[in-house]
């Protein structure tokens, strides 16, 4: 693990346990003397901090550059409009301009296209990155700020704090979308959390198909086992997909989970699993 290795925690819908499983591979795998990060991505609810209870050391304000228009100086010639794949800024007439940031994707086309100048960079701030530790655990945690929508942006800020050398544990976003293609992006290995019930392998399947369309390798972790039914496990057999952990369904893990307790603490007998995980982590 010297070397460094960063697994995404994902699943295809949310509550199904994966924060339980990043928070409590994260502890275990610290209890074991490697340099271990826990970075919640889940930068719009983010909520692993309840159970690693991190001392916040340092909070730093994220932003992004978007375009503000000199009208005086435009000449309406409609360059920074059709630049724009994402219609983010648009020309209307003479020196009209409308720009829209939470569409603005802060490539900058439009600022070096005009020729005249007349579009600068202004800051927006997108959300807040904290800092900590979390006994043996590297925290981050992104907080992306009420009514901003830029999540990509934010959880690439999260991830630039991986550090080398480090095991680091990435809690992505719930579903299939953008966010959660870049918290998966560049991961070493992603553990697909997922439930036996109807719900959980639809959206597995979905997830699934992500990873493999990314060329990500995967396994996956089923929690409230024996819960449902057994198509979950039908599934991974029948596409070669290897269940690298099954959790119980055991109402005191709930109950744990209520109170912000990790599982391991709460419930010694877990312990086993989650060392066995941290293992196969490790020899990945």
């Amino acid at each position: 693990m010297s070397r460094g290795f960063t697994v995404a925690v994902a699943s295809g819908k949310g509550g199904t346990g994966k924060t339980t499983i990043a928070v409590n591979l994260a502890h275990i795998a610290a209890g074991l003397g490697r340099k271990v990060q826990y970075l919640d991505c889940d930068v719009e609810e983010p909520n692993g901090h309840i159970f690693l209870k991190p001392q916040i050391t340092g909070r730093r304000a994220v932003t992004v550059d978007v375009p503000q228009v000199d009208t005086d100086k435009c000449t309406g010639c409609g360059e920074c409009g059709r630049i724009c794949q994402y219609s983010a800024i648009v020309h209307i007439t003479g020196n009209n301009v409308l720009t829209f940031e939470q569409l603005c994707h802060s490539c900058g086309g439009c600022i070096r296209i005009c020729p005249v100048g007349a579009i600068k960079p202004r800051l927006l701030a997108i959300g807040e990155i904290e800092l900590g530790t979390a006994g043996n655990v590297g925290f981050v945690q992104g907080r992306l700020r009420i009514g901003n929508v830029r999540t990509p942006s934010l959880i690439k800020k999260v991830k630039s704090h991986i550090r080398k050398g480090c095991l680091a544990i990435v809690d992505v976003p719930p579903g299939t979308s953008c966010p959660v293609v870049e918290a998966v992006k560049g991961a070493d290995f992603v553990l697909l959390v997922t439930e036996p019930t109807p719900f959980g392998l639809n959206d597995l399947k979905l997830a699934v198909a992500l990873v493999r369309q990314m060329g990500l390798p995967f396994a996956v972790a089923i929690n409230r086992y024996g819960l449902g039914n057994d198509e979950v496990e039908k599934y991974c057999k029948s596409e070669n997909i290897e269940i690298i952990l099954k959790l119980p369904d055991d109402r005191r893990i709930a109950e744990a989970y209520s109170t912000g307790q990790m599982v391991v603490d709460a419930l010694c007998e877990y312990k086993e699993q989650f060392l066995g995980l941290a293992h196969v982590m490790a020899g990945r």
